[in-house]
């Protein structure tokens, strides 16, 4: 028992639960107040600010303990009321990602959600999640902040209360942000909430994400028409879809194939293997240049892999960076596009009694050259 005792301390004290401070960040449009949270842990920063509960701010050591921030964004409210497209760091929904012609039915009713994305709705509607200032109070080791979306609210039925809790924790080397979404309805509706970060691991200034190397354990993928709504479920093998083994995000993006001209590269979903509910790995990527290495866990069915293709650059970013296309990447933890109008996708589906909860890892280390 005693030696237990102590193998129970020191794995204990190998991880470094940090610290919570607020401060404000400005107000929104509406003069609303904006307050950002910095969790710290062994050396890592992240910052949340309350406009549409986004990742303001990631920084994290490089292979030779060099401090970087590598998540896109902007340094004051003023960058986030301006930027209108990019949906950086933010949590979106009602639905995030898109739904065909802002169309569904559900339970025999048909709904329409306005269209701001061409003739289809996304990421909720022309004023979704990220564009709401979300209520937020400290917790252990994080902050987690509530919206609650009124029925009929950018069309969508029911009122949807939702819960997103962000934690930084340390664990020796490793530096891991956890999200964590639950959500509950008074009325049947659908729910599709995830987070729209833009990775860079050499840094948020450095350019170009191309040569960063990724792996995505998806035997399939959906495969998109040309307003980016999936026609079915497709093999990725003998595509530049197939990341099953580490390959440069470059090496292949600007092939002759259409899908890649539909997104202006990639803007897809990817069909993670063995989905049941539990933790699963969605990706990974290696930085060679930094040493940086990301591994993206959740219990999600899928992720959008988005290189940047639409970032409207020039972009201005944090501390005078200026973005352009292929400057970060996301990597959308997420339900598939268009879940609503396909019976055979998992279902997006919220019932009143029911709580929808996801999560997801974020665990980032380094490796040596």
């Amino acid at each position: 028992m005693k030696l237990a005792g102590v193998i129970l301390l020191l794995m204990t004290t190998a991880i470094a639960h940090g610290s919570v401070t607020k401060s404000s960040f400005g107000k929104s449009a509406d003069g609303t107040p904006v307050d950002k949270y910095t969790l710290t842990a062994g050396g890592a920063e992240a910052d949340i600010i309350t406009y549409g509960a986004r990742l303001q701010a990631l920084k994290t050591p490089d292979r030779d303990g060099k401090i970087d921030d590598i998540v896109l964004g902007h340094d004051d409210m003023s960058g986030y009321l301006a930027d209108k497209s990019t949906y950086v760091g933010a949590i979106v929904g009602r639905y995030g990602n898109r739904i065909a012609h802002g169309a569904f039915t559900l339970d025999g009713k048909s709904y329409q959600i306005p269209k701001n994305n061409g003739e289809n709705a996304l990421h909720g509607g022309p004023i979704g999640f990220d564009a709401k200032v979300w209520q937020a109070h400290e917790i252990a080791n994080g902050v987690e902040l509530t919206l609650v979306s009124k029925d009929g609210e950018m069309g969508f039925p029911g009122t949807l209360t939702v819960h997103v809790r962000y934690t930084l924790s340390a664990h020796g080397k490793e530096t891991v942000l956890r999200i964590d979404y639950h959500a509950t309805t008074d009325k049947t509706t659908i729910v599709n909430v995830t987070n729209h970060a833009y990775f860079n691991l050499a840094g948020q200034a450095s350019g170009s994400i191309l040569n960063e190397i990724a792996t995505l354990p998806a035997d399939e993928y959906t495969p998109v028409d040309a307003g980016l709504i999936p026609t079915g479920i497709a093999k990725v093998a003998g595509t530049p879809f197939d990341f099953t083994k580490p390959t440069a995000i470059g090496a292949r993006i600007g092939d002759d194939n259409h899908q890649l001209k539909y997104g202006g590269g990639y803007d897809h979903n990817w069909v993670l293997r063995g989905h049941n509910g539990e933790l699963k790995t969605a990706a990974k990527m290696v930085d060679p240049v930094s040493g940086r290495v990301l591994t993206v866990t959740t219990t999600e069915p899928g992720v959008q892999f988005y290189t940047g293709n639409a970032i409207p650059a020039p972009l201005n970013g944090k501390g005078g960076a200026v973005y352009q296309k292929n400057a970060g990447y996301c990597l959308e933890t997420q339900h598939y596009p268009d879940s609503p109008n396909h019976p055979d996708f998992p279902t997006t589906t919220l019932k009143p009694g029911e709580t929808m909860h996801s999560t997801t890892i974020f665990t980032f280390t380094t490796q040596a050259k």
